[in-house]
């Protein structure tokens, strides 16, 4: 295959699409220095600032989704998708790519339409265990789809199914080796357990105001706290810093060290968050968001949960998360068993086997 290839890779709106597809661009660079990757992401959604800093060009077209209720804003959609189909299909014509990818997302869908319309050869990347509508709609078209759960079928044409995971951070792959240096990192009391708690990107209100009750109750357990508030709720929480046995952050830049440094994690289910747990293989209980579409964050969790690696406590049940925690505190073999069932769920060489499928669609 020739060294120089153009690739556009398409996804956004979330940390969840954009993260898989920099870890996609990232392995491509590696197996091929020379290639030309162009990001194509929305307008104003975080992919336009999160991709420049990954060291990629990206350009932005007018899109959004579609909401559940009328708006305004869907009065608006067809004349977005109009308007991003049009630039999309600017932006092909003059970057003339080898392969599009779409990662999910809003402008994933009018940038893979217009690649299939070319004949572009076209790849998606689903990460969760329920598809999205953009990803279902491509899939029909596409000539692989990547996917991280079993079962997929029911959405996705099966001979072009590919079980391979979600893209993880690299960094994760050895946190076991990193626990002493994760503990220095915060400057934790290394005879008490840490608890990580992390709600996303932009944060998690229902997770953070649990988190705020609770205080007392982790003070009673003697238990020391790393809280990513997301970016949206830190001017509101900061102000806990103060305590003892609590930090509170905006967002955790070495995510590598704190998952390295918990002994239990309290997270969303968003499917990058949950490919991440599977490798790093602590104790974990998922606190779902019951506020995106078809509700797939449960779905992602009891996916875990069933096969006894995590425990779920549904946002509607969050009275009962004291109880769930100090229950697991007690029991090691509990925290024993979820470890080693959620790990055995991990598939580490998925930005690999991923960059394989692209390949054998260039070739």
């Amino acid at each position: 295959m020739k060294q120089s290839i153009n690739v556009i890779i398409s996804g956004g709106g979330t940390g969840g699409h954009i993260y898989p597809a920099i870890a996609i661009a990232n392995e491509i660079k590696v197996r091929y220095p020379e290639a030309n990757i162009l990001f194509v992401g929305a307008k104003d959604k975080m992919e336009m600032e999160k991709v420049p800093q990954a060291g990629y060009d990206i350009k932005g077209l007018w899109i959004s989704g579609i909401q559940r209720k009328l708006t305004f804003k869907n009065i608006m959609f067809p004349f977005k998708m109009i308007s991003s189909l049009w630039n999309a299909n600017k932006i092909i014509n003059k970057f003339k790519p080898d392969v599009a990818i779409g990662t999910g997302g809003f402008a994933s869908g009018p940038t893979l339409m217009m690649a299939n319309k070319k004949g572009i050869p076209t790849l998606v990347q689903e990460q969760n265990s329920y598809p999205g509508i953009t990803n279902k709609l491509l899939s029909k078209k596409a000539g692989k789809i990547c996917v991280a759960y079993d079962n997929l079928e029911r959405f996705f044409p099966q001979d072009r199914i590919i079980k391979t995971g979600n893209p993880v951070r690299q960094d994760l792959l050895f946190i076991h080796t990193k626990v002493e240096e994760g503990k220095v990192f915060f400057k934790l009391d290394k005879k008490k357990k840490t608890i990580l708690i992390i709600g996303g990107s932009l944060g998690a209100r229902k997770i953070n105001q649990l988190i705020e009750a609770n205080l007392n109750f982790f003070k009673e357990q003697d238990v020391q706290l790393i809280w990513q508030c997301g970016k949206l709720y830190f001017d509101e929480y900061k102000k806990y810093n103060e305590l003892e046995n609590v930090q509170v952050y905006q967002f955790l830049n070495r995510m590598d060290l704190a998952y390295a440094a918990a002994d239990f994690i309290v997270s969303r289910a968003g499917a990058s968050s949950v490919s991440e747990l599977c490798i790093v293989g602590k104790p974990t209980i998922f606190i779902p968001s019951p506020n995106v579409a078809e509700d797939h964050q449960t779905k992602n969790a009891k996916s875990i949960a069933e096969k006894h690696g995590a425990i779920i406590v549904k946002e509607s049940e969050l009275d009962t998360f004291p109880i769930v925690v100090e229950t697991l505190l007690k029991d090691k073999g509990k925290q024993q068993s979820l470890s080693e069932n959620i790990n055995e769920l991990a598939l580490p060489n998925a930005t690999s086997d991923i960059v394989n499928e692209i390949e054998k669609l260039i070739s």
